[in-house]
This record gives structure tokens, sequence and C-alpha cells, in this order.
């Protein structure tokens, strides 16, 4: 580093500043430090660094060991944000997201005193599991229990099933059945509730939740049912692989989408649009949630106030062609109704 300033032309703690991103340094400075930086290779020793200021640039994270779109989504954008800011991320992946594995994956990264922690478990039992956290270590949930006082960052689940069922309605069906996804997920709980708030709006009959998991089998088992029903005219889904079952089950029973059946789910997962046929969906900004969630962490970390204690990203619609008026409908506006 001291090498870096007389390189420069400046002091070590104008070093300093600019290699933890301080405000108030000229950007001529910067640019200077910058370069002189580039120039010598100098990379900062993050032990050493930690060693002086008592402080780890290691970033803890709890995660479920899956392929579901939206915890690797999340996952990824966050381990992206945090290395553009200088942080490095490791994460306990658990195979259960049941209390005592999330508490286990807690206790991990606090044995290696991580700078905080970040959890990626948005069931029932991390709420229990994040009790047993003192609360000075930092931590912030991600798609958590939004009534609790832990700093939490979450997508608008409830938004965004909300305008999944709204554009089936628009389209022209009188009703909207959900396969749902676990009872113990708060994304599962919100897609529901988001789902029903849009058909009391409307005054619309409210059918029965069709239970599942996240896979496309489950969607395939639920769609099986729903084919069998010819009032069924549109399905939201909880997910895009539920929705995918859905579609192979209407294949099979004759049903065709859109023109039989509309269906919609929910993560916009990169097949999406190239089901058959496309899949109308709604796409969750994961980027801004691993945003939030590394600004509430840092703050912490650095002992500034956090803000907002629940922050949540609004979903966005993605028309596809999975959705049409049912047969012999005209497509009437939610606010007509």
């Amino acid at each position: 580093m001291a090498d870096v300033a007389q390189l420069a032309g400046v002091s070590h703690q104008t070093v300093s500043r600019v290699l933890n991103g301080f405000p108030y340094v000229q950007e001529q400075t910067r640019l200077r430090v910058q370069a002189a930086i580039e120039e010598l290779g100098y990379r900062p020793n993050r032990v050493a660094r930690a060693l002086v200021t008592g402080r780890s640039q290691l970033i803890g994270v709890v995660a479920q060991n899956t392929v579901l779109c939206g915890p690797a989504s999340l996952l990824a954008a966050f381990e992206q944000v945090a290395a553009e800011a200088g942080f490095a991320v490791t994460t306990h992946r658990a195979d259960v997201l049941d209390r005592r594995s999330i508490t286990s994956a807690l206790e991990w990264h606090r044995d290696r005193q991580v700078a905080g922690i970040v959890v990626i478990a948005p069931t029932t039992w991390a709420r229990d599991a994040v009790d047993t956290v003192p609360p000075e270590v930092p931590l912030v949930m991600v798609d958590g229990d939004s009534q609790r006082s832990t700093p939490t960052v979450t997508v608008d689940q409830v938004a965004g099933a909300f305008a999944a069922t709204n554009h089936l309605l628009e389209a022209g069906h009188r009703t909207v059945w959900h396969v749902s996804g676990p009872p113990d997920w708060f994304d599962s709980a919100g897609r529901i509730e988001g789902w029903r708030s849009a058909l009391e709006a409307a005054g619309l009959e409210v059918p029965p939740v069709v239970p599942a998991d996240w896979s496309a089998a489950s969607g395939y088992r639920a769609g099986q049912m729903l084919a069998r029903m010819p009032e069924v005219t549109a399905v939201f889904a909880a997910n895009d692989h539920l929705a995918l079952g859905i579609l192979r089950a209407m294949s099979e029973r004759g049903r065709r989408v859109p023109d039989d059946v509309s269906v919609v789910g929910f993560d916009d997962v990169p097949e999406a649009a190239y089901f058959t046929p496309p899949l109308t969906t709604v796409r969750p900004d994961f980027d801004a949630v691993a945003r939030d969630a590394l600004e509430m962490l840092v703050a912490q970390v650095e002992g500034r106030p956090v803000g907002e204690v629940r922050r949540t990203s609004g979903p966005t619609l993605v028309p596809r062609d999975s959705v049409r008026p049912p047969r012999g409908a005209v497509a009437v506006a939610a606010a007509g109704r």
C-alpha cells in the first residue's frame, strides 16, 4: 500500500479510502490511485486487513442444496454483488430446510467468524432457527417472515401472484385455479394470498387450492386432476416447474394450452420461453433483492443504521403464448367487472 501511495503521490490514508470505497475522495485522485494499483498489480491482503480492522471480508450464506430456480438465482445474484463490493462468500447448503439443519449452518458460519450472515431459507423453520443467533451478529433474511423484526429482503410474492391471476381474469376467465408450493414456504403463502386477493377483488369464485411441491412431477399430478375437470379454463402455478408438469398433463389428456386451458407460472426460468407453448410467467428481480440484502448487511457490519428493516422488490409479469380468452368468451377488463 505504501508503494501505491508513493507512485500515486498521495498519502497511505488516501489509498485506504479508495480501497474501501469511502466518499469525499476527489475523482482525479481516485483515478490516480486506481492507476497505481493496476500498474503495481497490488492486491489487498484480506487476512491482514481483517486483523487490523477487526472485520472479516467474508460473508456466510445459508442456502438450500437445490436447483430450484428461485433460491439458486438469488444465491448466484448475491455472490455476484458481494464480489463486486469486495466481499468473499462462503455458502453452507442444507439438504433439508428444517430447524436443525438451518441452526447447524448458522453455527458453522459463526465458528468461522464471518462478517455477517445471509439466510436464503424462505421457510417457517428458518424463523425459529434465526432466534438462536445473538442480536449483535449482522444478519439478513431473504424471503423470510415479513412480520419479524429481523432485517428482511423479499420479492413481493403477493403482488406477483395478483398480477398473474389478474392477467388471466382480464383475458376473460371467470375464475382461476391455483397449484401451490409447499405449505411451510413463505413464497408459497404469499402467492396464495395474491391469487385469492385478485379473485376476491373481482368478486369471483375462489376455488380450493391444489397442493403440490415445487417439482414438475408434482405439477404433472395436479395437472392430471385438473385436466379431468371441464370447468377449469385457467391455472396459476406457483412456479414454472409446476407449470411445466401441468402443460404435459393437459397435453396428454387432450386439453390444449392455451385453446382450452390458459396457464401462468412464476420465476421465469431460462427455459420458460421455450416451453410448448412459451409460458406466461412472473419474473422476480433477483439482482435487486441481492443488492438490498448486501446493503443491509454491510450497514450492520459497519455499525450504521439499516433503515427500513423490511424491503420488497416488485416482480414483472412476462406475457407469452400460454394465455388466451376461453372459448366463446369476450375478454373483459378487470376494472369493468
